[in-house]
């Protein structure tokens, strides 16, 4: 009885995974591709190896870039209808799952596809089918951070997706922000992201006065998701000896009272880093080995793409 009950599970098995290729060869065709689009979109999670399949199949990422860039026109002015928000995020939700995959993600990099989701980033339309739009492209580049790869790291900071993060930190949803603010959170707990935003006082400043007026909005519409990511931001910064010495200065004293004393009464992690980062910052001067007060870089590299 067994035996029959495994050879059943194995037949349907097989006939699921007939169906993910033959949803995959619809994808091709732009009078298939939508249905097609759904169908994968669901089965992302269940099928491992879908990345593979999707990425080493004829025309399939062509195909999934086509539906991106068919959506550009609507952005500006901004017209974009539900339907279509729908119908291309299903297409971010594969790309989401090629760079999430190990096999797929360092040629998904390499073929520079996260730019062709900046354009979204850029948008400031508050209605859903954009905010839902933002907040899965927001969901690709979440999926390649959370891998906390170097290769990432170093692609990221080649791109804006720092300023663009930092403008959706200060002005999108709440789920936004948050999202937004994981991938500042991850790019500064590498060493490497952590140098670059404290190469120059600019960029410091920048990444310190959104996360300044986010503690002032979160004083105001309390959310414990949200604020333990900016406090991780604020702790990070508190690592790199010349952030840390402006820290002192410009801190939100909301962080230092008991403001938020309730909205983390449950949350012991968080609560540790919140006095951490008091500590460090309360600790003797910060100082370089040769005992001067360390000074931000008066010469900043360029960036390619205008970063300050």
């Amino acid at each position: 009885m067994l035996a029959t009950g495994a050879a059943v599970s194995t037949a349907l098995a097989q006939v699921d995974r007939e169906k993910i290729y033959q949803w995959i060869n619809e994808l091709s065709s732009p009078d298939t591709r939508e249905n097609a689009l759904l169908e994968l979109s669901k089965k992302r999670e269940s099928v491992p190896d879908l990345a593979p399949m999707l990425w080493h199949s004829c025309g399939t990422i062509a195909a999934l870039l086509q539906e991106i860039v068919n959506i550009y026109p609507s952005i500006n002015p901004p017209t974009l209808t539900a339907h279509q928000s729908n119908r291309v995020c299903n297409a971010l939700a594969l790309l989401q799952c090629v760079a999430s995959h190990p096999e797929t993600r360092s040629a998904f990099l390499a073929a520079h596809i996260p730019l062709f989701l900046y354009p979204f980033l850029h948008t400031v339309s508050k209605t859903r089918p954009f905010e839902y739009l933002r907040l899965t492209s927001l969901g690709v580049i979440g999926a390649l951070v959370k891998t906390d790869e170097q290769e990432v790291i170093n692609f990221l900071l080649t791109t804006e997706i720092i300023p663009l993060c930092l403008r959706i930190m200060e002005s999108g949803s709440e789920l936004s922000k948050t999202v937004a603010t994981f991938i500042l959170q991850k790019i500064l707990l590498d060493d490497t992201g952590l140098a670059y935003i404290c190469q120059t006082y600019e960029r410091f400043s920048h990444v310190a006065m959104i996360l300044g007026k986010m503690v002032l909005q979160l004083s105001k519409e309390p959310s414990a998701r949200l604020l333990k990511h900016v406090v991780r931001c604020y702790l990070r910064l508190s690592d790199n000896p010349r952030a840390r010495e402006a820290l002192r200065q410009c801190l939100p004293d909301q962080l230092k009272d008991t403001t938020f004393s309730q909205v983390l009464k449950d949350d012991a992690t968080t609560k540790r880093w919140l006095t951490q980062l008091v500590k460090n910052l309360q600790d003797g001067q910060a100082t370089d080995p040769r005992g001067t007060t360390p000074t931000w870089s008066s010469s900043p590299l360029q960036h390619p793409h205008g970063v300050p």
